[in-house]
């Protein structure tokens, strides 16, 4: 499934509310150059477990599938690599849950993301 992407109107709307928290970060860091930079990364970090959970939650997701496909990759039929497998979602707003994942080897991570245009 492609993932959406936002129309030049929501585009304007994200880059406003962008300026605005940029605003507001500079705001409360008062001049304070490594406060600012921990606001931006304590931010930046809750976004992304809005979209992608937490580290703790995909690594018990990613040891449950390997135990579920029996350590062989879904794509090539080889075995899974002990470290480096890939947690791909099948839907990329679905999240990391176990309907709407697959630990697939790093060479069919590649060829997949090459596929979509990712790399």
């Amino acid at each position: 499934m492609v993932n959406r992407n936002l129309t030049p109107e929501e585009l304007k709307k994200a880059h406003e509310i962008l300026k605005d928290v940029r605003k507001r970060l500079i705001d409360v860091s008062n001049g304070d150059a490594s406060l600012l930079f921990a606001y931006r990364r304590k931010i930046t970090k809750e976004l992304t477990y809005d979209e992608r959970g937490k580290p703790m939650n995909r690594k018990m997701l990613k040891a449950r599938k390997m135990g579920e496909q029996k350590g062989i990759c879904p794509i090539c039929s080889g075995p899974l690599p002990e470290k480096n497998a890939v947690l791909d979602r099948l839907d990329g707003m679905g999240g990391y849950t176990p309907e709407n994942t697959r630990l697939i080897c790093g060479n069919c991570d590649q060829r997949i993301q090459a596929e979509r245009g990712y790399r």
